[in-house]
């Protein structure tokens, strides 16, 4: 039996919850995983906690009725996330908080305490895989456990595992990928023929782009992806500040059309490659070949070319982005920690 705490019960948290309920009996009979969530902490919708296990149905229920869990019934009620790290006896911390890419808290600190307390550690989070994977992989191996980020890129597609597992024993040179959804949605509906502003906030009422909108479209949200593809995949000492970065704010409606006539697509791309010992990356627009693999992806929909030494070119491409799909690339990233154990 693994015994599951997960920090931060929005979208991601919730749905990672949806996912592991829905499938408990498919999960038992394909893989052997028994799973119990035992902790939920959240800073606005409130906390539980039952060593014995919670009703993930009443979880979601409360939730969608009042968008609170304080009305549960049992359990230990208002533990902060420091302490249900801590205290709660989870063998797996779910880390689902905010983004931060100045100081990748409050969630960097959860992954910390995790990991000193010798607890397995998931997380959705860019920015303490951004700024501090290093630091927190020794951390990981000093207390002999594991530290999991597949839906930090690419949500549930399986990138970090295509690169670090699938791709084992390569040597990857590079790569190139469109990590954004938002600048991807805008930049297809542009070339359809609409405005910038009007697709910006279009993409936001639809949910495809935030309130404020600049972390996507200046770039910053496919810098941060970039930074953990290097250094994980790549064994790259990147950070945030080293990554050359343009968004797609300059591009007009005459770029497009330029681009079009010379039998090309703009695309916002992610790029590191290697440079002697080192390896450099930059995230901006790019004129790409219409027989680029990356011209084909249109809307928010992701995809990233690994350069190999055996393979050449491999290409993934799938969703970048939604609820159920970063609940299931957390569940993959579970499955891993289970055939481990």
């Amino acid at each position: 039996m693994i015994r599951v705490a997960v920090i931060g019960f929005g979208t991601v948290g919730s749905n990672f919850a949806r996912v592991l309920h829905e499938k408990r009996k498919m999960l038992k009979d394909r893989y052997g995983l028994e799973c119990e969530l035992v902790a939920v902490s959240d800073i606005n919708r409130g906390a539980v906690y039952d060593p014995e296990g919670l009703d993930i149905a009443e979880l979601l229920r409360l939730v969608k009725e009042s968008n609170k869990i304080d009305g549960y019934k049992g359990g230990v009620k208002g533990m902060d996330s420091i302490r249900t790290v801590r205290e709660a006896n989870a063998d797996v911390v779910v880390e689902a908080a905010w983004t931060n890419l100045e100081t990748g808290e409050p969630g960097l600190t959860h992954i910390k305490e995790a990991l000193r307390a010798k607890r397995h550690v998931i997380t959705s989070n860019k920015g303490p895989i951004a700024l501090a994977y290093p630091e927190l992989k020794r951390l990981a191996d000093e207390n002999g456990v594991q530290i999991r980020f597949e839906c930090t890129v690419m949500s549930g597609t399986p990138t970090i595992m295509l690169g670090m597992d699938g791709l084992a024993g390569h040597i990857v040179n590079g790569f190139r990928g469109i990590l954004n959804g938002t600048t991807n949605y805008i930049l297809t509906n542009m070339e359809k023929g609409g405005a910038y502003a009007d697709i910006l906030k279009e993409a936001q009422k639809l949910g495809y782009a935030e309130v404020e909108p600049s972390g996507d479209v200046e770039g910053l949200d496919a810098v941060g992806k970039t930074v953990i593809l290097a250094n994980s995949i790549m064994g790259a000492k990147l950070r945030v500040a080293d990554v050359e970065r343009e968004g797609i704010t300059k591009i007009a409606p005459k770029d497009i059309e330029a681009a079009k006539k010379q039998g090309k697509r703009i695309k916002l791309i992610a790029h590191a490659w290697r440079d002697g010992a080192k390896v450099k990356a930059k995230v901006s627009p790019e004129l790409v070949e219409l027989t680029d693999p990356l011209a084909s992806v249109t809307g928010t929909t992701n995809a990233l070319t690994f350069d190999t030494d055996g393979l050449g070119p491999v290409t993934i491409i799938g969703k970048g982005a939604g609820g159920i799909e970063t609940g299931h690339g957390i569940l993959s990233d579970l499955l891993a920690i289970h055939r481990s154990m």
